[in-house]
């Protein structure tokens, strides 16, 4: 989450008159994440969120992303459901932008995830699985493996000034994952993003799992690499004891893993680490200077990267 168009109060109020959620009380930016522009809305009735969606999310992506927070939750998975206004629209128009009133859920993201927090976490991703293994919409990752390179390409040798030689160590990185990858693992509706922030919790319980604007149709094995990449290791990238074991046993109880699909996730990993180098380069090559977003260090997931390059029987 995070904001990058500011949203005047009146316009604010008058777009809250086509639901029936009371008057606007107050509305507070929400500066985590780099996606969208999101704001904390209470009302007379009670709390929501507030998005407006970004250049990054397609409004055309939007009724895929919403029909399958709908199904997850209608699942007994909690995500949050955009609300329909007084014409049954969940979709409408706010200072230019695609925007969307959502369900508020409760709870908090942990900063440093325990043990028993990654295993509850690694059970919801598996009951995601599980909610969705008969959603029949497919969207294309547009951020999967076909996308790294260019996107590589795009950030160019302005990449070296976040460090020094980083693009020739990514371009060797992707190489090697490029040469590795595997194509013949089963393929699913995925997450795709299930970051620590976008997993709600009230002590070791899930109340929420959010933001599902990167959700697409890949590897199912790569959700779990990339909530791996995401939950077993601290902000900085250095590893966290007993976290990522955790994850994935939890994952596991719940869903099951493949024999190969536990063998590919150090390269599917690989791939999780420079998917998020890169498109953290870009942003903290490209994000406005007034925006309202923390922008999140590339090099903590080149640390990551090189954990996986020299522990490549983590899995086991």
């Amino acid at each position: 989450m995070a904001v990058y168009t500011a949203v005047p109060a009146e316009a604010l109020g008058a777009f809250l008159k086509r639901y029936d959620q009371g008057e606007l009380v107050s509305a507070k930016g929400i500066a985590e994440g780099v996606e969208n522009s999101n704001y904390l809305v209470e009302t007379t009735r009670g709390r929501f969120i507030l998005t407006l969606y970004e250049k990054r999310v397609s409004a055309a992506d939007l009724p895929f992303f919403l029909a399958l927070v709908d199904q997850v939750d209608a699942a007994g998975v909690p995500a949050p459901r955009a609300l329909l206004d007084s014409a049954g629209n969940a979709i409408g128009t706010l200072e230019g932008r695609p925007a969307c009133l959502i369900q508020f859920l409760p709870g908090v993201s942990p900063s440093r995830p325990t043990a028993a927090q990654a295993a509850a976490a690694g059970e919801a991703l598996g009951r995601l699985h599980a909610a969705v293994a008969d959603f029949t919409p497919t969207r294309p990752n547009d951020l999967g493996i076909a996308g790294w390179r260019p996107l590589l390409e795009r950030c160019g040798r302005g990449i070296d000034t976040i460090a020094p030689g980083l693009f020739d160590r990514i371009d060797a990185a992707l190489a090697r994952v490029e040469r590795a990858w595997p194509h013949a693992l089963p393929v699913a509706t995925i997450h795709a993003d299930l970051f620590p922030d976008n997993v709600l919790m009230l002590g070791d319980a899930v109340t929420g799992l959010i933001d599902f604007y990167f959700a697409c149709t890949d590897i199912r094995a790569y959700d779990v690499a990339v909530m791996h990449s995401a939950w077993a290791f601290d902000t900085e990238g250095h590893p966290i004891d007993g976290v990522g074991p955790a994850l994935v046993s939890g994952y596991a109880a719940r869903f099951g893993l493949l024999a190969e699909e536990r063998a590919a996730l150090p390269v599917l990993a690989e791939g999780a680490c420079i998917r998020f180098m890169l498109t953290r380069a870009w942003d903290w090559l490209n994000t406005p200077a007034d925006a309202l977003v923390t922008r999140k260090d590339p090099l903590a997931y080149l640390r990551r990267l090189e954990w996986y390059q020299a522990n490549g029987d983590a899995f086991r």
